[in-house]
């Protein structure tokens, strides 16, 4: 990256730096930015040794570990049916997750944190570009209304630390993220990794390629629990489940994916390491008083950043372009019938990029690498 401005406020090297979810697709990302710039005390906890709903266990290790930089890159997340399924996990958890966090950061003297929050906070009929002073203006979408609230409630609070208690905590808003270690569960991942995985099974099915498919539905708990007696049929029915479906008629064979919705909502994708990149630049060389400078002292609000790319595409395009990546040669099918979400958001990055700072990878060259990944990996993600 070529930054525009420097700073003297740049954490050292040995500088002790907590990044909160580092399994997860920014996490990870963050952690492995970290690494290649030469930070070398970074610490990091699994689930499974540090439940961040559990506020005792956070105020444990936070006395404990005394991290001086938080990037609180953990919680809940799915795509536009899990959202609206899980309604009260996803509202209920990240609260748990974000209070417990930021309170310890202030009662243990953190010197700075990062919340990571979601471009759904904005409304769901928000002007585009969707500028930061655009928040709060009007309704969400109602799908992922609980998950919005939630993030809502942790920039806020960031915010009312910042001005109650002096601390130095930013939060920012991420485009649709999409990179190496994303969800690639069908049911609750985002759209973007969603139809790359169903494209490749689609491949795999024209291909006739049973064998393969089983070896990818394996880490999928309902397809192992009927997968035993006649695999085919048994594979056949459970892609059915989730629009992929093999047709032999009078014409020939042929495969089809059905996709959720009119594939003509607006997304705008940004790969993960860019928005590592961008996290740990601001952690870097922007603080809190920067963000203030310009406002009046009676109202401070909105003092968030948005990270995206800056230019959007519709969701059937969007489809296309994974088609072609992955060499599937059916035919896509879109149900109108179903939910699309809101048909539009595209951030307005100019105040990051007033800040000096730009992405680097475009849409086809992320899709390719991310395919590439997920066929070498195989690790699956399920909830």
């Amino acid at each position: 990256m070529k930054y525009l401005i420097t700073s003297s406020k740049i954490m050292n090297s040995n500088s002790k730096i907590f990044v909160a979810g580092h399994r997860g697709l920014v996490g990870s990302a963050i952690l492995k930015n970290l690494e290649e710039k030469g930070y070398t005390n970074i610490i990091t906890k699994s689930r499974s040794e540090l439940d961040l709903g559990d506020n005792i266990a956070v105020a444990n290790f936070f006395e404990e570990h005394k991290p001086e930089y938080v990037f609180l890159a953990a919680a809940k997340v799915g795509g536009i049916m899990a959202n609206n399924v899980y309604r009260a996990q996803f509202i209920y958890e990240n609260l748990l997750i974000q209070n417990n966090v930021i309170h310890q950061s202030y009662i243990h003297g953190v010197k700075k944190l990062l919340f990571l929050g979601s471009s759904c906070v904005y409304p769901k009929s928000a002007q585009q570009p969707i500028k930061e002073d655009y928040l709060l203006t009007d309704i969400l979408e109602y799908t992922n209304e609980p998950y919005a609230v939630a993030k809502i409630a942790g920039m806020k609070m960031c915010e009312a630390y910042n001005l109650q208690y002096n601390t130095n905590f930013i939060s920012v808003m991420p485009t649709n993220l999409y990179g190496p270690n994303d969800n690639f569960h069908l049911e609750n991942s985002h759209v973007l990794p969603a139809l790359l995985r169903k494209m490749h099974l689609a491949k795999l099915l024209e291909e006739g390629n049973f064998k393969s498919i089983a070896t990818d539905l394996e880490q999928e708990s309902s397809f192992q629990e009927a997968s035993e007696k006649d695999k085919e049929s048994n594979i056949l029915a459970y892609l059915h489940k989730y629009g992929i479906d093999y047709n032999n008629h009078q014409n020939g064979e042929s495969v089809t994916i059905k996709l959720w919705g009119s594939g003509n909502p607006l997304r705008e994708f940004l790969w993960s390491d860019d928005m590592a990149d961008a996290c740990v630049y601001i952690m870097e060389h922007v603080d809190f008083a920067e963000m203030i400078k310009d406002k009046a002292d009676s109202e401070i609000r909105n003092t968030h950043i948005n990270i995206g790319w800056g230019k959007d595409i519709s969701i059937k395009d969007l489809a296309y372009m994974i088609k072609q990546v992955v060499g599937f040669k059916g035919e896509l099918l879109f149900d109108s019938n179903k939910p699309d979400g809101t048909m539009r958001k595209l951030l307005d990055t100019s105040r990051l990029s007033d800040l000096g700072w730009k992405p680097e990878v475009k849409l086809d060259k992320g899709i390719k690498m991310l395919y590439e990944s997920y066929c070498n990996s195989k690790k699956y993600q399920s909830m």
